[in-house]
């Protein structure tokens, strides 16, 4: 969900998800979400017109904003500068680039560096900018942003929950993952049909799980995909042993595992003996 001002230059564009913040209460606690500890690199996914840009400039950070629609980096190049002319002489760390962050090569920008992901996301993409952040997360000590409420609750829910899934435990599995506040519709232009959270994710220390990520990404997936089941019916793709399948860990359905049980799960299927 991209940001912006309520009687600003940029028209909110369905076919990207555009829906403008203009609150700027919540633009600067979304700002203030990031601690910038081990980095100053700061990649803003879908600036709008810069009402979340320009709290994050009030920090000592290193600012690339990137956006996909052509309107909005016009203004972020040409009015934004010249409306808050006092906070870019104070931070000019700015970086406008027009990109699909989706399809966008991260290493042309920050190397081998650290860099944390902030943004109002378009919540139409929203999920797969965080399954392309977990293929990155090496360089990710930090992300949070907007979602739609029942995503970022998702991402932070705990085992047992029929919302637990797939996001909550890849995402668990690398970070600490807080729920921070709700938003309600009225603080955007156009309002969208539905609430919205913020979220923060904390990388843990360990950037490696104990089993084989390929396969643990793999069981996570096919697992989720039939959660009504018990995981004896819904992994029967995985061809495994009859001995193995005895293992009561198969009794169980997916959203009663922990992060921890599925990478058990995952060492087990591994050590297969078929």
């Amino acid at each position: 969900m991209e940001n912006g001002q309520e009687n600003g230059a940029v028209k909110a564009k369905k076919h990207l998800g555009q829906h403008f913040l203009k609150d700027e209460t919540v633009a600067r606690n979304i700002a203030d979400t990031l601690s910038l500890k081990g980095y100053t690199n700061v990649l803003e996914i879908g600036p709008g017109m810069g009402v979340l840009t320009k709290y994050l400039l009030q920090r000592d950070l290193d600012l690339v904003a990137m956006d996909l629609d052509e309107e909005s980096i016009i203004y972020l190049n040409h009015s934004f500068p010249l409306e808050h002319a006092e906070i870019l002489k104070k931070n000019n760390r700015l970086n406008i680039i027009e990109a699909d962050f989706l399809k966008f090569d991260l290493r042309n920008l920050y190397g081998e560096e650290q860099f944390a992901i902030t943004g109002n996301f378009p919540y139409n993409i929203s999920s797969q900018i965080v399954f392309k952040m977990l293929e990155i997360r090496q360089q990710i000590p930090e992300f949070s942003g907007m979602f739609q409420k029942e995503v970022a609750q998702r991402i932070c829910e705990k085992p047992g929950s029929k919302t637990y899934g797939i996001l909550s435990v890849l995402v668990q599995a690398f970070y600490e993952a807080e729920y921070l506040f709700s938003v309600p519709p009225q603080v955007f232009d156009p309002p969208p049909k539905v609430h919205s959270g913020v979220l923060r994710l904390t990388r843990k220390p360990e950037l490696k799980l104990p089993c084989d990520e390929h396969l643990f990404f793999k069981v996570v997936k096919t697992a989720f995909n039939q959660r009504r089941k018990t995981l004896r019916n819904s992994l029967k793709t995985f061809d495994l042993s009859d001995n193995l399948k005895e293992d009561t860990i198969f009794d169980q359905r997916p959203e009663q595992l922990s992060v921890a049980d599925f990478v058990t799960l995952t060492q087990k299927i591994a050590n297969d003996p078929v």
